[in-house]
């Protein structure tokens, strides 16, 4: 595009007058007595002194027009919003989560596969992420990077924690200070777990439910559990397999959504879980106008320098090399 394409009105004006010039100056060398009939007396050097400095200056004139009417190239791009939705993610890595119910994945590796799919589809809200069994601990803090998130998602493997048991009020109080003090429109924590709370120093998960509440903060729970026994593999080619029963305390997780206006979700198997972190998706999303810029980048030392480079290479040719051309 050109900033002042007003100025390309000037190229039929030099198109014109050069024609007009070039005719009129071959009617000048037949009536000097110049005819076209002696080709024998014609070498390289006189061909190019009758058409290169004319037209070479032609060329120049007709890249000037096109340096002064200014090209630019545009480039758009959409300006983020200020405020979005501040997300935590919330992931058991006890060892119960090597249950092989989500085929063909394990828990775990079912739930780090849909929480991937589920930061692809963000934009502009941080995520963190927080691993518990025994203990919880941040091991991503709210970020824009989701590359990040992304790397520390799949470098989670069970009892990260190194601590035995399932801690859900501490997760639930780890969320919340890291959430409390942000100023999001909308602050989220989506835990997923397998089991039940049996340790950890918050025993009340009401209490830690009501806390999160009370900062505006929302818990989305999910329950990462089949039906009935669960396959576990050992390692070990004398017992290959253990089954464990299915311990998942749905009660208590509807009822920590419930206080926090979050929902609750049960997935038996990985279809069932990247159905639900897509439907928080499509629950938890910012609603702005999306402002575009565009930015303008002058071309014109593409047209411009050319030119001149021309310009100064007709007056030494005129001085050089065609010197001697009568």
């Amino acid at each position: 595009m050109f900033k002042h394409p007003w100025v390309l009105l000037l190229m039929p004006v030099i198109g014109i007058l050069a024609g007009l010039a070039w005719s009129q100056r071959y009617r000048r060398n037949v009536t000097a007595g110049v005819p076209a009939t002696l080709p024998a007396l014609r070498t390289l050097r006189t061909r190019l002194f009758r058409i290169v400095p004319f037209w070479g200056r032609v060329l120049a004139l007709t890249l000037l027009v096109f340096a002064l009417a200014r090209p630019q190239q545009a480039t758009r791009g959409e300006v983020p919003p200020s405020e979005g939705i501040d997300i935590m993610l919330t992931v058991d890595t006890s060892y119960s989560m090597a249950a092989e119910d989500f085929h063909p994945y394990n828990r775990l590796e079912a739930a780090k596969k849909a929480a991937a799919d589920f930061v692809k589809k963000r934009k502009n809200d941080r995520i963190g992420v927080i691993m518990f069994g025994g203990a919880a601990m941040l091991t991503c803090p709210l970020t824009l990077d989701y590359q990040s998130v992304l790397e520390m998602l799949d470098s989670a493997y069970l009892n990260m924690t190194r601590a035995e048991g399932t801690a859900v009020g501490d997760a639930i109080v780890t969320g919340v200070n890291h959430l409390k003090e942000s100023k999001a429109k909308s602050k989220v924590i989506v835990l997923l777990t397998d089991g039940r709370s049996n340790t950890g120093l918050v025993t009340d998960l009401n209490l830690a439910a009501k806390t999160a509440a009370a900062f505006d903060i929302k818990v989305y729970t999910i329950g990462t559990a089949g039906k009935g026994k669960a396959a576990v593999s050992t390692g070990d080619p004398m017992q290959p397999v253990v089954y464990i029963e299915e311990d998942l305390d749905e009660p208590t997780l509807r009822e920590i959504a419930a206080l926090t206006g979050g929902e609750f979700y049960r997935a038996k198997n990985y279809a069932e879980l990247d159905h639900i972190y897509g439907r928080i998706d499509s629950l938890e999303k910012t609603k702005f106008e999306v402002k575009t810029y565009t930015e303008y980048s002058d071309k014109y030392m593409y047209f411009l320098a050319p030119a001149l480079l021309l310009l100064a290479l007709m007056f030494v040719l005129e001085r050089t090399y065609f010197r001697t051309i009568p």
